[in-house]
């Protein structure tokens, strides 16, 4: 097994999915994800992996942080890439100081950071991105830190290199639902191939624009899950902007 992800489950009620200032409407509360137990953790599945990723929407409530804590526990335990992407939904939490509480956990945990602009500004209470990533580093040893920063494209902080990679617009974009989870899937998949070790510029480049591009494609698309591009889809776009 490549790639073992504790799920993310939000369910939309509405018609497109987008409120009137252009944000996505979920209905999570209850969501499948606090449901989930420690008895209920695949231990084997996780041991066998080589990368394991997971988010702040199972930390939400008491039992399905300890589920999701155990799962981290058993991946570093089995030597397996960690993964985190905060992917913070205000509504989920009582508080967000109590949010705030769990991504530090995950920062602690992981080596692939994948963080939105707004979710590093509000956690370091710095506008400056390069600026911000050096404060998480002065606390956290994360090898790769992923910043995603919508129409404005990516970057990726590696060792002592920062790469940037514009986006893909799309002028057929209707709704941006699964855009950061297709980003940090490609991600992922590109370290699968590549691993985590003395990745070059060149390197970072084909990461962030194949992650890019495979974004910007999932924002022409309803939903997430069953929309997701196919690679032949995401190479001919990178291609035809070439």
């Amino acid at each position: 097994m490549d790639v073992v992800a504790l799920g993310e489950l939000l369910i939309d009620f509405t018609e497109n999915g987008i409120s009137s200032q252009g944000n996505p409407l979920f209905e999570a509360n209850p969501g499948g994800d606090m449901m989930l137990t420690e008895e209920e953790i695949p231990e084997e599945l996780i041991l066998e992996t080589r990368i394991f990723h997971f988010g702040t929407l199972s930390m939400t409530h008491e039992n399905v942080r300890r589920a999701t804590k155990k799962a981290v526990a058993i991946a570093k335990q089995a030597g397996a890439i960690i993964s985190f992407d905060p992917n913070i939904r205000e509504p989920l939490w009582n508080s967000m100081d109590e949010a705030r509480e769990q991504v530090l956990y995950g920062l602690g945990q992981c080596h692939i950071l994948k963080i939105s602009d707004n979710e590093i500004q509000w956690l370091t209470g710095k506008n400056d991105y390069t600026e911000a990533v050096k404060w998480i580093r002065e606390k956290y040893d994360i090898p790769l830190i992923l910043v995603s920063m919508g129409k404005e494209g990516s970057r990726a902080y590696y060792q002592d290199r920062m790469v940037e990679k514009a986006p893909f617009i799309n002028e057929n974009t209707i709704e941006t639902t699964g855009a950061g989870d297709t980003f940090c899937a490609c991600v992922l998949h590109y370290i699968c191939k590549y691993g985590l070790e003395n990745l070059t510029e060149k390197n970072l480049k084909e990461m962030l624009t194949y992650a890019n591009a495979a974004a910007s494609i999932i924002t022409t698309r309803k939903g997430a899950l069953r929309v997701m591009p196919r690679p032949e889809e995401i190479e001919a776009l990178i291609v035809g902007h070439h």
